[in-house]
């Protein structure tokens, strides 16, 4: 007779944690069936930004604020774009109230039950912005990321089709070459898809820049903008420069382009004046792919 324990045969549970959106105005608590929750409230003019880390599976949990638990249902709209792409419509029909919900602070209004929209986040880092379709609509929303762990892939270095300065990091002893790029001097890439290309990014930090520092990514797909990326970083605790001690490279950012087929031109540069250096990956098993 076998007895078969999920502890020994060592299968984790997918972890899940709150995304915290940046720049919130506040937040509302909500009890739910005894327990406390924090909510976020969204704008209608001025976006509520959430980063994390793919792949996994973004669930944004929506409600409005209702009159009175009497109150009839309920018709509202949000609206949410990711990685600076075009924004998509989600309307909510028919909300009722919630009637073992309510507010902490003993407002004189009450939620309503809990709509949800789910986003399929691919590898890398990404931007989710959110905002209610109205004025009128007072929405707040509570965002959860489940982790999905990905196959294992082996990558090779790719290098931009024009010769932007390389530049050697050291890490747990190991010299790695990235390559240098400004908002004045993109990097450029050429290849044949499909495939993916995976960009680790560091922002170089000198003496003068103190804690962590945000910043932005724009992706050029054939001369089209194809994702805008906001990103956050601070001074890496194991790479170095292997020739400069005046700067620091930062911690690594990772993004991924998924390539369609056909060959394709893209540029990778930044919105800001900081100076960048990149890594350039694809899978191993499409070299076959590689544009010259």
């Amino acid at each position: 007779m076998f007895f078969l324990v999920s502890s020994v045969l060592g299968f984790a549970a997918p972890k899940t944690k709150v995304l915290v959106p940046k720049y919130s105005n506040g937040s509302i608590s909500i009890i739910v069936s005894g327990k406390s929750y924090k909510y976020y409230p969204l704008s209608a003019s001025e976006s509520s930004a959430l980063t994390t880390r793919g792949p996994g599976k973004l669930k944004i949990i929506t409600r409005a604020q209702l009159n009175s638990q009497s109150e009839g249902r309920l018709n509202y709209t949000v609206y949410y774009r990711m990685d600076g792409a075009d924004k998509i419509k989600v309307e909510f029909s028919s909300v009722k109230p919630d009637n073992k919900a309510s507010f902490k602070d003993n407002s004189p209004e009450f939620p309503s039950a809990g709509e949800n929209i789910i986003i399929e986040l691919s590898r890398g880092e990404h931007t989710i912005e959110l905002w209610s379709g109205s004025d009128n609509s007072k929405i707040c929303t509570r965002a959860l990321f489940t982790e999905i762990k990905e196959k294992k892939i082996d990558w090779v270095s790719l290098s931009p089709m024009y010769p932007n300065e390389p530049v050697n990091l050291v890490t747990n002893e190991d010299v790695v070459s990235y390559y240098r790029y400004s908002s004045i001097k993109p990097l450029k890439v050429k290849i044949n898809g499909p495939t993916i290309l995976r960009i680790l990014n560091r922002v170089e930090f000198d003496y003068r820049m103190k804690g962590k520092l945000s910043y932005r990514i724009v992706v050029k797909e054939d001369k089209n903008v194809k994702n805008t990326y906001m990103l956050c970083t601070d001074r890496s605790d194991v790479a170095k420069y292997k020739r400069d001690e005046k700067k620091t490279p930062g911690k690594a950012n990772e993004i991924v382009i998924n390539v369609p087929s056909g060959t394709h031109n893209y540029e990778i540069g930044t919105l800001d004046k900081n100076s960048i250096l990149a890594r350039i990956l694809f899978p191993k098993k499409d070299i076959k792919l590689e544009a010259y």
